[in-house]
């Protein structure tokens, strides 16, 4: 054998932002086909008992999800129905000032669940967002919500916490990745305002 011959070609090495792109993409499509388009479905009708009764959807949660509370909040205001027959609904963390106050004055585990046993009803919704589902304010606002004879549903990562054996009606994404869990409540979040839109404007 020659000295050409016995040299073994190096194996190329993956770009690491490349395969963590790579990997990224591969999960999230893997962790998305956990969701049931049945269960979908069953929210949606959820929310449109809710619209015809006049109550209102109310969405929470902290951080990240915090913010998409409030991005979904903007789609069912408006996305649903551009004309104005959309869904009344509120994001729990979008006022700074009450959010501080109560904070300050009755601790961050009831900074939701206040607001619900000031302004809620038995026929509104509640939609909680949270990756590990054990969030205090969380908790709190879905006993809260359950006291006032709201329907409680939640969108939560991980093993879904304290919070999946509590909601009426869990989407469940079995993963140990916080930003994947966020991602799943805009994808759900999305699809709901796309499946809302084609009801009030086609239905």
């Amino acid at each position: 054998m020659s000295k050409q011959q016995g040299i073994v070609a190096p194996i190329p090495r993956r770009d690491p932002i490349v395969a963590l792109t790579e990997d990224y993409v591969h999960t999230l499509s893997q962790v998305l086909t956990q969701l049931d388009g049945n269960e979908v479905k069953q929210l949606v009708s959820t929310l449109l008992d809710m619209k015809a009764k006049g109550g209102t959807l109310y969405l929470c949660g902290n951080g990240g999800s915090a913010a998409n509370a409030i991005h979904l909040a903007n789609d069912f205001t408006f996305g649903v129905h551009p004309q104005g027959d959309a869904l009344k609904v509120e994001a729990l963390a979008a006022n700074s000032s009450v959010l501080t106050c109560l904070g300050n004055d009755i601790g961050y585990d009831n900074i939701f669940a206040h607001q619900l046993k000031v302004k809620a009803s038995k026929h509104d919704v509640l939609l909680v967002l949270s990756g590990s589902g054990n969030s205090g304010n969380i908790i709190r606002a879905i006993e809260q919500a359950q006291l006032l004879g709201m329907h409680t549903v939640g969108i939560l990562g991980f093993d879904g916490g304290k919070a999946k054996p509590l909601v009426d009606q869990a989407f469940h994404f079995s993963i140990q990745d916080m930003q994947i869990s966020e991602d799943t409540q805009v994808v759900i979040g999305h699809i709901l305002m796309k499946a809302l839109y084609q009801e009030l404007n086609h239905g």
